[in-house]
């Protein structure tokens, strides 16, 4: 529960950090192995990435549960 944390991310923040450093490495695989936006992959380490915010407790359960794909994983 947000409550219970401290402070929390926004979504703004939390598509700028993985912007920052996640994104990068994604299109590095990409440009690797397909040269073309490969969504799913995308969508999974958006996933991945708010998975482990919650779990660190930088996000509540709500925001993880209802924050919406940021534009980069749509293509």
């Amino acid at each position: 529960m947000a409550k219970n944390l401290t402070r929390v991310l926004t979504r703004e923040q939390a598509i700028a950090q993985f912007m920052e450093y996640i994104v990068p490495g994604v299109l590095r695989l990409e440009k690797r192995y397909n040269r073309h936006p490969d969504l799913p992959l995308r969508r999974e380490e958006w996933n991945n990435y708010t998975d482990a915010l919650c779990k660190n407790g930088e996000i509540s359960d709500w925001q993880y549960e209802n924050w919406s794909q940021p534009d980069f994983c749509d293509g």
